[in-house]
């Protein structure tokens, strides 16, 4: 499955036109609507009516399809930054839409910025634990019909955007390889039943070591270094996922134990700038190595008993 990176180009033709409010955000990222605290004032009580949420979410891949054919998109952190940055300057802060279908007004960007610090940033104030790097806005809604029937009513979950991104189609040093694709196609299928809203009957395990997350961590550090250029997108993604002690599948440890195993021997300890090196720390190093092969023997071992 093809994933492309988006971008934004050097002329006038690209660039984000308005933001929508819907139902269920691409970056799967709900926004939060903020109420006043209590003003000595005469209407101490009249809502503030901002909406407080992710716009952009960097390297995060966004599942499309076009016709018959299926892949994914995602953003830069640079491609993040630089349409945040054009958003404003070219004067777009009250153009909105509802659903990506209907131009509404009242609605205006009265809060920007990047997150920066993964403590100490506003948006973990409000529960919202996006990755630095994230494009973050409030909203001032002064449309009744909008805060009344969508809003309160909860018909609207979050935030997307509108825009024009050229493709950036080629991905640096490596192809997506039929290990990828296996990867590409369990995310996929994990959206799907997101969007039917079906359970899975699937357990997730996140009691890897610690040396599994310094390793990814230290990994997205090397990679950074050399302007991301190794790894494909979901080897990035993984990182991200492991680095933050998040759940994995049991398919997901199969993978790892299986890329692991296989891409060993371009791993090089001493050559921190070496794409091999850096891709096998993404997905945990040796430790994950280690910590993959021992849980895998764990689970076949209870289904065996």
């Amino acid at each position: 499955m093809r994933i492309v990176e988006l971008i934004l180009g050097d002329d006038e033709l690209t660039g984000i036109e308005a933001i929508s409010v819907v139902e269920n955000p691409a970056i799967e990222e709900d926004f939060i609507a903020l109420k006043s605290e209590e003003l000595k004032l005469a209407e101490v009580d009249k809502e503030k009516r901002i909406l407080m949420g992710a716009l952009l979410i960097p390297n995060k891949p966004i599942y499309r399809r076009k016709g018959e054919e299926e892949y994914y998109i995602y953003f830069s952190k640079q491609t993040v930054e630089k349409a945040s940055q054009l958003y404003l300057m070219n004067g777009n802060q009250s153009k909105a839409t509802l659903e990506h279908q209907h131009t509404i007004n009242g609605l205006t960007l009265v809060e920007s910025w990047l997150v920066e610090d993964e403590v100490h940033d506003k948006s973990r104030k409000y529960g919202l634990n996006v990755p630095v790097g994230t494009w973050m806005g409030a909203v001032k809604v002064n449309n009744d019909e909008i805060w009344n029937d969508f809003v309160k009513t909860g018909k609207v979950k979050g935030f997307s955007i509108e825009g024009y991104f050229a493709d950036k189609m080629e991905r640096p040093k490596e192809s997506v390889n039929d290990f990828e694709e296996d990867e590409a196609k369990d995310i996929l299928s994990e959206i799907k039943h997101i969007i039917r809203n079906e359970k899975q009957d699937l357990e997730s395990y996140s009691d890897y070591p610690s040396g599994v997350k310094n390793n990814a961590k230290r990994g997205l550090e090397l990679n950074k270094k050399v302007n991301n250029k190794c790894a494909t997108q979901v080897g990035k993604v993984r990182a991200t996922q492991l680095a933050s002690g998040k759940p994995i599948s049991k398919a997901t440890i199969k993978r790892m134990f299986s890329y692991l195993s296989r891409a060993e021997e371009y791993y090089d300890e001493g050559d921190s700038k070496a794409c091999g090196t850096i891709s096998y720390l993404l997905w945990g190093g040796k430790a994950g190595l280690r910590w993959s092969e021992s849980k895998l023997k764990e689970l076949d071992g209870k289904k065996d008993s």
